[in-house]
C-alpha cells in the first residue's frame, strides 16, 4: 500500500494577507484567502458590515434624527477599525512565525516593506475610524438622553399645568 501525498496547500503571503485586511477585511475576504471559503467567521463579516452601511444610507436618505441610523453606524465603524487591526497584527507577525502557521513546509520568506506599509495606513485609517466611531457614539447617545430628559420635563410640566 503506498501512502497518498497529502495535497500541499499554496503559499499564503504575508502581504496580500495584510493588504485584503486593510482593503476588504470587512467582508472576510482576508480570512478567506488564509482559511478557505469554509471558515465560519469569515462568512459572520459581511452582515454587520451591511448593517452598517445600511444606516449610513439612512442617515442619508430620513437624517440626523432616525435612531436605527445612530445604531447601525457605530457597526460600519467598528468592522472597518476590526479589520484594519487585523492587518496590523498580519503585518507585524515576524516572517518565521506566520510561514510556520500559513505555510508549513515552505521555507521562510522575508517580506520586505509591503506589511509595514500596510500596517502604517491601517494604523493611520483605523485609529481615525475608530475615535471618529467613538465621537460619534458618544454624541448621539448624549443628544437622545437629552431628548429623554427634555421629554420628561415636557410631561410633568404638562401635568402639573392640568392639575
Amino acid at each position: 500500500m503506498t501512502e497518498a501525498a497529502a495535497p500541499e496547500r499554496h503559499y499564503r503571503s504575508k502581504t496580500v494577507a495584510a493588504w485584503l485586511a486593510l482593503s476588504l477585511g470587512t467582508l472576510g475576504l482576508h480570512r478567506m484567502y488564509l482559511r478557505g471559503l469554509r471558515d465560519p467567521w469569515a462568512w459572520l463579516h459581511p452582515l454587520p458590515t451591511a448593517m452598517g452601511l445600511l444606516g449610513l444610507l439612512r442617515l442619508r436618505e430620513l437624517g440626523q434624527d432616525d435612531h436605527l441610523a445612530w445604531a447601525l453606524i457605530p457597526l460600519l465603524g467598528a468592522m472597518i477599525s476590526m479589520a484594519a487591526m487585523t492587518a496590523i497584527v498580519y503585518a507585524l507577525t515576524p516572517d518565521d512565525k506566520w510561514d510556520a502557521r500559513h505555510n508549513p513546509g515552505h521555507p521562510v520568506t522575508a517580506t520586505g516593506w509591503g506589511p509595514v506599509l500596510a500596517a502604517v495606513l491601517s494604523l493611520l485609517l483605523g485609529g481615525g475610524i475608530f475615535m471618529g466611531t467613538i465621537a460619534y457614539g458618544g454624541q448621539k447617545f448624549f443628544e437622545w438622553q437629552l431628548e429623554n430628559e427634555a421629554r420628561a420635563d415636557t410631561g410633568q410640566n404638562s401635568s402639573r399645568a392640568t392639575k
